[in-house]
């Protein structure tokens, strides 16, 4: 199927790696022009280089100046924006009588407001262009949350109805927005979950992994470029009718609605 996005301009978040770089490359692949940000301007650098990316530009997130630089620069080197895909690294992981004042506040600023920032400063340009998409990667805990992510999963929640509750505006602007909600993707990030998970079993990390993709009705822990492919589709002339949904990708393990 050709996705009819090229020539479509985005911007693409926590993109030097894992669920934000597959989105970028498979926008690219897709003939879109694509602007990448991490907080990391090392590894930033040699992900926009791999991915051929129209341009990059480091900062925090969590910082409303750095999102503002960012969304400028992205736009200028674009000259417009017609996609953005709103993601940032993982809030602090633990049980909840382990989370501080300071925990909760490092999830909702890395979390939400960053994806509340980024599309603020970003709607002008999706208005102006009259096909606007915005994705915003979430995680399937939003549907049923998981043990010692609750931070996490309570950041991603109020990322979720933001976007719902936004999404019937924008759509009269052309606009859709929609939440890719992964699951067991293998990433940086679920390794790091695993390992702890390994520690407090006793078990190697291999044993952990596999035990745990044994649960996976699919049998498998999913590719970053499963999710990637998902999100160009979202992004999509052919989605036009898909807005305010919360799509989960996990090969079936959510067992919530």
């Amino acid at each position: 199927m050709d996705l009819a996005l090229d020539g479509c301009r985005a911007l693409v978040a926590g993109a030097s790696r894992g669920l934000g770089y597959a989105c970028a490359e498979a926008l690219i692949e897709e003939g879109t022009s694509v602007f990448v940000t991490s907080r990391d301007s090392a590894r930033l650098l040699g992900a926009a280089q791999a991915l051929g990316a129209d341009g990059w530009a480091a900062g925090d997130l969590a910082r409303a100046a750095d999102v503002r630089r960012i969304v400028k620069a992205a736009t200028e080197a674009l000259s417009g924006l017609d996609i953005l895909v709103t993601n940032a690294g993982g809030p602090p992981t633990g049980p909840f009588e382990q989370m501080s004042d300071e925990d909760w506040l490092v999830g909702h600023d890395l979390t939400v407001m960053s994806a509340v920032r980024l599309i603020r400063e970003s709607l002008p340009h999706l208005e102006a262009s009259g096909r606007g998409r915005i994705i915003n990667l979430t995680g399937y805990g939003v549907k049923e949350p998981i043990r010692d992510l609750v931070v996490s999963d309570s950041s991603r929640a109020a990322v979720t109805v933001m976007a719902k509750t936004i999404a019937s505006d924008l759509a009269k602007q052309g606009i859709t927005v929609n939440n890719l909600a992964p699951g067991p993707i293998l990433t940086d990030r679920l390794r790091e979950i695993h390992v702890a998970r390994a520690a407090e079993a006793g078990i190697s990390f291999s044993e952990q992994l596999a035990s745990f993709a044994a649960e996976i009705p699919v049998g498998r822990i999913g590719d970053p470029s499963e999710v990637g492919k998902l999100c160009a589709f979202l992004c999509s002339p052919h989605a036009g009718y898909i807005t305010g949904q919360t799509i989960v990708i996990d090969g079936g393990i959510n067992r919530g609605i």
